[in-house]
């Protein structure tokens, strides 16, 4: 079930013997990528590193996953098709050019992209992708840099942002597609969609 405002999200306990530690968001959608693949059911995740264990508070202690103490989560999990190609992801879609120039689109189911705290609202259990959009130009783009870390950079009139469960839009002219922190290549369109709770991550 989704997390709603105000109801307590994820319950304590261990990880599962055969889950999978994972230390970053591309380790966590090959994980996904290879259960699917395998026709398997997906492995519950042991979150060490990434954005989205920073985003869940994840603390890197693989320790503390196989007690009692750990947290389990229901985690939404994220499905792209870039030029009619499936892949997974479990933090972020990022299509962009270098240095963010023209526009950019930037699909979030965390709130953290790296450093930079993207999208403040975002939250990887709450059924809905977080979709900012937008072209801005270099003294905005100076004035964002300093800002995303703390989430400053929103509202702004020129980054426009919405919540939805699916979405597909057309590449920008000399954007590259970024999945999980790495890079897809070049592609004309992008389609994505949620799963909610399709999986259980631990910290």
């Amino acid at each position: 079930m989704s997390v709603r405002k105000g109801e307590a999200w994820g319950a304590t306990g261990p990880l599962a013997d055969d889950g999978v530690l994972v230390r970053s968001d591309a380790a966590a959608s090959d994980a996904v990528a290879t259960a699917r693949r395998d026709r398997r059911p997906l492995p519950e995740l042991g979150l060490l590193g990434g954005d989205l264990a920073r985003s869940v508070g994840g603390t890197g202690d693989e320790a503390r996953l196989r007690t009692s103490e750990a947290t389990r989560l229901p985690i939404d999990l994220g499905s792209v098709l870039v030029d009619g190609r499936l892949e997974f992801f479990v933090a972020h879609v990022v299509v962009r050019r270098p240095f963010w120039q023209g526009r950019f689109v930037a699909v979030m189911n965390t709130e953290f992209l790296g450093r930079m705290k993207m999208a403040p609202r975002a939250h990887p259990g709450d059924g809905l992708l977080d979709i900012l959009e937008g072209t801005l130009g270099l003294d905005d783009r100076l004035r964002a840099r300093r800002r995303v870390r703390t989430g400053d950079h929103v509202p702004h009139p020129d980054i426009r942002q919405r919540r939805v469960g699916a979405a597909q839009f057309d590449v920008p002219h000399g954007a590259t597609v970024w999945i999980d922190g790495r890079r897809a290549g070049r592609a004309r369109t992008v389609s994505v969609r949620l799963e909610p709770d399709a999986l259980v991550g631990v910290v």
